[in-house]
C-alpha cells in the first residue's frame, strides 16, 4: 500500500474515536481519550496499568496504534476498558 492509498483510506476515519463489539456482539463507538489496561510490560507502561488512549492511529501496514503520553503502541498490549 502507498502512502497515497493509506491517506485515500485514511479521510474517511478519525483519529478521535474507535469503533469496538463488545462481548455481547454490539458495535460500539468509543471517542478518546478512553480506557485501557496494558496486558504485558512495555516501553514506561507496565502489566495491569490503566492509562488512557489519546489517540487512534493507523501504520502504512494498516496495524492499529493507540498514542499513550504521546508514544505509539500497537493495539495488541491492550485491553480496551468498556
Amino acid at each position: 500500500m502507498t502512502k497515497k492509498d493509506l491517506a485515500d483510506l485514511l479521510k474517511y476515519s478519525s483519529p478521535r474515536e474507535i469503533y469496538v463489539i463488545t462481548h455481547y456482539n454490539v458495535l460500539k463507538r468509543i471517542f478518546c481519550p478512553f480506557q485501557v489496561q496494558v496486558l504485558q510490560k512495555i516501553g514506561e507502561l507496565n502489566t495491569g496499568q490503566i492509562v488512557f488512549v489519546d489517540e487512534v492511529k493507523a501504520t502504512l501496514e494498516l496495524k492499529t496504534v493507540y498514542i499513550i503520553k504521546n508514544q505509539a503502541y500497537y493495539y495488541y498490549h491492550f485491553d480496551i476498558i468498556v
